[in-house]
This record gives structure tokens, C-alpha cells and sequence, in this order.
């Protein structure tokens, strides 16, 4: 299987990368290099340095390697940015995205496999989010994302591409060998934050509000590990090789932790206590969403290797300690 990555020096992707290379896969990445970081990429990973929006240089690189399937993970995903910036976000997470996905199935890709977010449901009123739910984006992140999405499902419509619309929720850990994990300039993330206080960069965590209608007042996520994520692509690459279905999956365990129970966790796991402090709310936050990952196990037959929570952070802090 041959396949084309875009953001494949992020998080999410380079663990991508690796698995699809660990399964003999070839893999070339697009990655304009201004979020994401080179080391994370595979050495046996082809690396091409491109802005997804660069037509000309895209359509050559398809036109010469004649790639299988494409993987869409390049995308800006701070939330509170985007309340700040929303027409930075369509521009790149919509605009820059369609120009790319648009050259990629005029040059005879068919297939791909887009990374969205279980930040398009919005703040759910039911207890765990299935696909068919309704869609309330409160942030230009998660409406980006939205509408790329519709994109896609317009584009199966018309032109006959297969697509897997893979609905993210709190992706954490790291690579088991250590070879990848998250770097981030500018961290939003709860437990990569956590982290950074475990390994002494940084005095103290803020929660972003106590005062959420749950049981403890701090929001409750799901938290999903990064190996798992991987593999979930794994799994999607092959059914739309074998012209599988398109269709929309949650990914995510089904279990959520409020903020202060996964700080617990780190505190049990560290034997030590991480120093937090309360802070007002996050614009564009919801309270709680918790994912029914049943039609995505169910469909395929997948099972997790890595739920467990105290699992997903000591890999997460393992990685923290390697870059420190």
C-alpha cells in the first residue's frame, strides 16, 4: 500500500507513519515543517516540504508516485486560537484543505482518510455521542473541520471517492518504543501540560474552570491512546483498499475523565502531586463528551490494546522525559 500523509511531522501522524511503515507500507509525506517538527518523521519516510495548497507541486508528486489512498491530518487544532483567529482556520483547515483534496481526486486518488473531531457534536446532551447524533459546532475549529467534511461527502457524491471520516476525541500517550510523541510550541492539551509539570518545565496546571454542570465541576473527556488512534488508520487504509464503504466513525474508548481525575491518575502514577490551580473557562470548551465507539468495534471487529488511562500517562510522560 502506498500512501500519501499529509502532517506527518504532527502527533497524530507521525504515529501514523511509523505504524504504516512497521506494516511495510510506503509512505511519503506533505508537511509544510510550521507546526510540525521534522524529527518526529520516519527516516524510511519520504519527506516532501510543500504547503498542502501548492497545486503545481502536489499534482507532480501524485502524478509521479501514484499513491493508493491519501491521509488528511494537516490542520492548525487550537481551539481558543480559533475563537481569537476564525478566518485563520477556514482558511487552512477548509480552504487550503479542499484546493489539496481536490488535486489529489483529479489526479486519480480516490480514496482518503480524514482526521476530524468529536469537537463537531458540540457540548452533547446524551451521555456518550453516537455518529447519527446532531452536529453543533461551538468553535471555528471544530466548524472547520465540519465543513471539510461535507466536502468529502459531497465529493463521494459527484465524483465517486471513497472516503473514512475518523471523529477524534482526546487523543494522549505515546509510541510504546518512544520513536514519536507530542511536541508542541504552544500546549492546550491537559495531560501534555501535566506532563510538562511532572519533568519540572513548568510550576503548575490550570484548569479552565470548576464550575461545569458534572459531578466534580471540571469538564470530562475521552481520552483515547495515540498507538490505538494509529491503528484505527490502519484498519480504515485497508477496508478502502479493498473498496470498503465510506462511513464516519467516533474514535475513542467511551469512558470519560473529568479533569481532576486524570490529574488524580498522574498524582497515583508519579507518587507525587501535580500543582494546579483554578482558572476561568476556555472559550469554545464543552462540558462533557464521551464517545459510543460501538460502530466502529462492531463493524470491524477492533479492540483496543491501550485503554487504560494510567497506561496512556506514563507513555505520555515517558515521551515528556526523552525531550525534556
Amino acid at each position: 500500500m502506498k500512501v500519501l500523509v499529509t502532517g506527518g511531522a504532527g502527533y497524530i501522524g507521525s504515529h501514523v507513519c511509523n505504524l504504516l511503515l512497521d506494516k511495510s507500507c510506503e509512505v511519503t509525506v506533505i508537511d509544510s515543517l510550521i507546526t510540525g517538527n521534522k524529527n518526529l518523521i520516519p527516516k524510511k519516510a519520504k519527506l516532501v516540504v510543500s504547503d498542502i495548497a501548492d497545486e503545481k507541486k502536489i499534482e507532480r508528486l501524485i502524478t509521479k508516485e501514484k499513491f493508493d489512498l491519501v491521509m488528511h491530518f494537516a490542520g492548525l487544532i487550537r481551539v481558543e486560537e480559533s475563537v481569537k483567529e476564525p478566518e485563520k482556520y477556514h482558511e487552512f483547515n477548509y480552504k487550503k484543505a479542499r484546493t489539496f483534496l481536490n488535486v489529489c481526486f483529479k489526479n486519480g486518488i480516490d480514496k482518503v482518510i480524514f482526521s476530524s473531531t468529536a469537537s463537531v457534536y458540540g457540548s452533547p446532551k446524551k451521555e456518550k455521542v453516537l455518529e447519527s447524533d446532531p452536529l453543533n459546532p461551538l468553535n471555528p475549529y471544530a466548524e472547520s473541520k465540519l465543513k471539510l467534511e461535507e466536502f468529502i461527502k459531497t465529493q463521494s457524491k459527484e465524483i465517486n471517492i471513497k472516503y473514512i471520516i475518523l471523529r477524534y476525541f482526546n487523543v494522549a500517550g505515546a509510541d510504546e518504543k518512544l520513536r514519536c510523541g507530542l511536541i508542541s510550541k504552544y500546549p492546550s492539551h491537559l495531560i501534555k501540560i501535566a506532563c510538562e509539570v511532572a519533568v519540572g518545565k513548568r510550576e503548575k496546571i490550570i484548569i479552565n474552570g470548576n464550575d461545569y454542570d458534572t459531578f466534580d465541576g471540571t469538564p470530562i473527556r475521552d481520552f483515547i491512546h495515540v498507538s490505538d488512534l494509529a491503528d484505527i488508520h490502519l484498519v480504515s487504509a485497508k477496508h478502502l483498499i479493498k473498496n470498503g464503504k465510506s462511513d464516519i466513525f467516533n474514535c475513542g474508548y467511551g469512558k470519560g475523565y473529568s479533569v481532576k481525575e486524570v490529574l488524580e491518575n498522574f498524582n497515583q502514577i508519579l507518587d507525587k502531586k501535580i500543582n494546579y490551580e483554578i482558572g476561568p473557562r476556555r472559550d469554545g470548551d464543552s462540558k462533557m463528551i464521551v464517545a459510543n465507539p460501538e460502530k466502529f468495534n462492531k463493524f470491524f471487529t477492533w479492540k483496543p490494546k491501550f485503554n487504560n488511562i494510567k497506561y496512556i500517562l506514563k507513555t505520555a510522560v515517558n515521551w515528556e522525559k526523552k525531550i525534556k
